[in-house]
């Protein structure tokens, strides 16, 4: 039946269809959708006094991560691993799966923390949840966005309970002044990504990630320059959605917001925005520059040197992020302003893999590239972002939970447990915390053998590999090297005030022995950190499969 023939019943019916066939790939977020509107109901009907908020959540986000898990196993290679959902809205396969357990088992470590640590308190405990569940459903469907639009809705979906949540701590001036940033700074970003994503559908014709790569090769067929102004108005448009998704990965220099909300966030909620929002950004561009450039089984015939230039442009965007990260993180004598140089820092160091994924994806198709095709390579550098971002989901998150701890163990009426000084003779106070703190310091810094060292060794790998492809990436090479031994300064001061400096006499006592659900979450999030350098092919083979299913390599 053609187009033309098409009636509103039978209309109706392919939609009926199509969205009854999409529910069951969809269960993990509707589950999530499910949880929210229990946490609603208990707010509304008064039932959170015999029903913790705190115990919904955990209950959905555990149901939504055992389906997760569950569909994880659907996948082999004698399935068609690729189906869209809902017209083509969102698309399902093992990239989106592996994301859906990446975010849901981190929203479930995130809940726990803040269990222990009593932020939020009884009262706000259904509000509380409620946003940290809807900013992970935007996430959600972030990492499975399959249209433009959808895009957009995603974002601000994850963005705007992120901007209630960054103030949630209401008796806290810093905590409003971060909240007030925050919107603004985003509202700006949203503003210029709309413009952006406009332009590209009016350019391409299309708002269809998958069919925007037969629009592009139009536009640049036959050699197209900055003479045209078609082919100018999709560069224009191209940067402007680089621009939104840049705000959410606090890449530089659009990071504006990151250090003052980290630190008028509760620690709790810095934690959550450092790790959740960078891997599902990065996900939705990964996604994104692979339908813009047509990916790795259809790369535009006249390879044209866009997509060359914008792998350079992110990998040179990578090193200053990393640069500016690092050199700000110097001076910072707050722990939650440190950590949030830290992020960006590690956001730069993410985003080399994606800007040598481009450059390896538009080399010579017929060079070796280490010993593999570009493909292999570029497989190889997905793999190397993703084991990355799972062994950052413990490092970063435990220190942020040890800071939590340190803050209810030492506050007082003038302090707020977030000064460098505050840490002052922890190992003497909380060995246990101490040595967690140690191991994932360590961790960020990139040595061995811990798992942040194999996650760095992987993207500079593949950095390695797409130096064979343009002589730009030795630059980017040496830059991350050079940054990563810069880094020992100011993460080996944190640990310089907690096991060397004396505590001050005057200072409230860190509880010695913490309890045993703190020591047991410190452990939690640790001994991952550990296993991760000491046994990496578990993950990194799933990675690799996850990355070669994308690609179909």
């Amino acid at each position: 039946m053609n187009a033309a023939a098409l009636t509103f019943p039978d209309l109706i019916t392919r939609l009926t269809a199509d969205t009854l066939g999409s529910l069951a790939p969809f269960a993990p977020e509707l589950c999530v959708v499910a949880t929210i509107l229990s946490l609603l109901l208990v707010r509304l009907l008064g039932l959170d006094r015999w029903l913790p908020g705190g115990l919904v959540a955990v209950a959905g986000t555990v149901v939504a991560l055992g389906l997760s898990i569950w569909q994880f196993g659907w996948f082999n290679d004698a399935v068609d691993v690729s189906r869209p959902l809902f017209t083509q809205l969102l698309t399902y396969d093992p990239f989106t799966v592996f994301f859906r357990i990446f975010l849901l088992l981190f929203l479930l470590f995130v809940i726990w923390l803040t269990l222990l640590t009593g932020i939020p308190d009884a009262e706000d405990a259904p509000d509380f949840y409620t946003l940290l569940l809807g900013s992970t459903l935007g996430m959600l469907l972030m990492v499975s966005a399959n249209n433009l639009l959808m895009m957009f809705l995603a974002i601000e979906m994850t963005s705007v309970p992120s901007y209630a949540m960054a103030g949630f701590l209401k008796g806290r001036k810093t905590s409003s002044e971060a909240a007030l940033k925050y919107v603004i700074y985003g509202a700006g970003a949203a503003g210029v990504m709309l413009y952006g994503l406009s332009l590209l559908a009016g350019i391409l014709g299309t708002a269809q990630l998958p069919e925007m790569a037969v629009g592009l090769s139009q536009v640049v067929s036959g050699g197209a320059s900055f003479s045209q102004p078609e082919f100018r108005t999709l560069v224009l448009g191209l940067l402007m959605v680089l621009v939104g998704i840049a705000f959410k990965l606090s890449l530089f220099p659009f990071h504006f917001w990151c250090p003052d909300v980290f630190e008028g966030a509760a620690a709790e909620v810095a934690g959550f925005l450092s790790v959740a929002s960078k891997g599902a950004a990065f996900a939705l561009l990964i996604r994104f520059l692979l339908a813009f450039s047509g990916g790795a089984q259809a790369p535009l015939a006249a390879s044209h040197p866009l997509y060359m230039h914008l792998g350079l442009a992110l990998s040179l965007v990578a090193v200053v992020t990393t640069t500016f990260g690092n050199l700000a993180a110097y001076a910072q004598t707050n722990i939650k302003r440190l950590l949030a140089y830290s992020t960006i820092a590690h956001a730069g160091y993410m985003l080399m893999a994606v800007g040598a994924m481009m450059v390896l994806l538009n080399g010579p198709a017929g060079a070796m590239y280490s010993g593999n095709t570009r493909i292999e390579a570029a497989a190889d550098a997905i793999q190397g972002l993703l084991y990355y971002l799972v062994v950052y989901f413990f490092m970063n998150l435990g220190v942020f939970a040890i800071v939590a701890f340190v803050r209810n163990a030492s506050f007082g009426p003038q302090r707020t447990g977030e000064d460098l000084a505050d840490y002052r003779g922890l190992v003497k106070q909380s060995p246990l915390l101490a040595i967690c703190l140690l191991i994932c310091v360590f961790s960020l810094i990139g040595l061995p053998p811990f798992g942040g060292f194999w996650g760095k060794f992987m993207v500079f790998y593949s950095v390695l590999a797409a130096a064979k492809a343009h002589w730009v990436m030795w630059l980017v090479l040496v830059a991350g090297l050079f940054n990563t031994a810069f880094s020992l300064y100011y993460y080996l001061k944190v640990l310089k005030v907690a096991f060397i400096e004396e505590r001050p006499t005057e200072a409230r006592d860190v509880e010695l022995a913490p309890s045993l659900d703190v020591s047991c979450y410190a452990l939690a999030v640790t001994i991952p950190v550990v296993l991760l350098g000491l046994a990496v092919d578990p993950l990194s083979r799933v990675a690799r499969e996850v990355a070669s299913w994308l690609l179909q390599a």
